[in-house]
């Protein structure tokens, strides 16, 4: 088992390279409301109905949740929004 000692004692990496990726999911989640917000909808049941889209799964993806990327680059074509500029200043969001 591959673990490592930190403060509160020992973590698997596997656990620790999970949080990354949660942390990183809830940066595009906040990505994707800047953006819908930018975009003049204030609710995103009303973004994802004119869309088209799951109102349901895009407010999980909102909130963090894993997201694929031919999905995601399906919602920033409906943004008007390229990859360059989604992910620009991505690390200081």
């Amino acid at each position: 088992m591959n673990t490592f000692f930190c403060f509160f004692g020992f973590v698997n990496k596997n656990q620790s390279e999970k949080n990354a990726e949660s942390i990183y999911l809830k940066k595009i989640g906040e990505r994707l409301r800047y953006f819908r917000k930018e975009a003049g909808y204030t609710n995103s049941d009303t973004f994802a109905y004119d869309k088209k889209i799951s109102r349901p799964q895009y407010g999980k993806y909102e909130a963090g949740a894993n997201i694929q990327l031919n999905t995601l680059i399906r919602i920033l074509k409906l943004m008007n929004v390229t990859l360059e500029e989604f992910f620009t200043g991505f690390n200081e969001y």
